[in-house]
């Protein structure tokens, strides 16, 4: 299964809270599972840190580039893709990662119940 993970997720994994669910974390740490990070995250991350709304270490940079997961780069076709979304979510980076499921046939990991309410498939984060 391809995994797309929300912000909040790669956050709680990367500091290993217990908040995130076994199952999310039963799912990330299956080898049998492909696990993306979109630049969406990490764009939002970094508006966060930037703007004080997200404390981060020094290291997290390399932090993130350690991890396995193969990077998901912002296509033409996913910026496109957010045109036929339904305005159920005003948040522009979570439409983002829904326009990038949806194109790349992608499950994501949330704990963001408006996701689920694209009608794609997710974990329960």
């Amino acid at each position: 299964m391809n995994l797309l993970l929300d912000t909040h997720v790669v956050l709680w994994w990367l500091s290993d809270d217990p908040t995130l669910s076994d199952a999310a974390r039963s799912a990330i740490a299956d080898p049998e599972n492909t696990v993306f990070l979109s630049a969406v995250v990490v764009w939002e991350i970094r508006i966060k840190q930037g703007i004080g709304k997200l404390d981060l270490p020094e290291d997290f940079g390399e932090v993130l580039a350690q991890q396995s997961f193969p990077e998901l780069s912002i296509t033409v076709q996913h910026a496109d893709a957010v045109a036929v979304l339904p305005a159920i979510h005003r948040d522009p980076f979570d439409r983002l990662l829904v326009a990038q499921a949806m194109v790349e046939r992608m499950t994501i990991v949330t704990r963001d119940p408006f996701i689920a309410d694209y009608g794609i498939d997710i974990i329960v984060a």
